[in-house]
């Protein structure tokens, strides 16, 4: 799963995928409605791949975070965001127990079904490792000669 081309941009709904780089910015595509929209360098937008949670441990990155889910959910969609906050907690006690109670927010709940659903819905999570898909880009495996000796 990679997540450096999926954005979320502050002041508008959703998330974004990089569509292409501007002299000024970088177009984004809405992953809500396929809109196309320039970003440019006064916009603070963050990639989902520098995100994390709090958990009572070290920070965990989101694309692990979403990798649990989807294993626990078992690549289905999440609850509703608009669960009411003891539903929201729940839920996370019950796939992600060692978040942090008391650094992690409703808001910030919502916010995390609200994108896992979205990347569900357009197939955007996958179990792969970022090492593991790039090896197998481009590799060969050896040919061996049964006739050399």
């Amino acid at each position: 799963m990679d997540l450096t081309k999926i954005m979320t941009i502050a002041g508008k709904p959703g998330l974004y995928q990089l569509y292409s780089q501007t002299k000024n910015g970088i177009v984004v595509e809405s992953l809500i409605d396929g809109r196309k929209l320039p970003v440019f360098a006064n916009d603070r937008v963050s990639s989902l791949q520098d995100i994390s949670i709090f958990t009572t441990g070290e920070d965990m990155p989101l694309e692990d975070v979403l990798k649990a889910l989807f294993t626990k959910l078992n690549g289905e969609k999440a609850l509703d965001p608009k669960s009411d906050k003891k539903e929201l907690i729940t839920f996370m006690d019950d796939n992600l127990p060692e978040w942090d109670r008391e650094r992690v927010y409703p808001s910030d709940l919502k916010k995390l079904v609200t994108w896992y659903n979205m990347l569900i819905e357009h197939k955007l999570i996958d179990l792969k490792d970022k090492d593991e898909s790039e090896e197998g880009e481009g590799k060969e495996e050896p040919k061996i000669d049964e006739n050399e000796s």
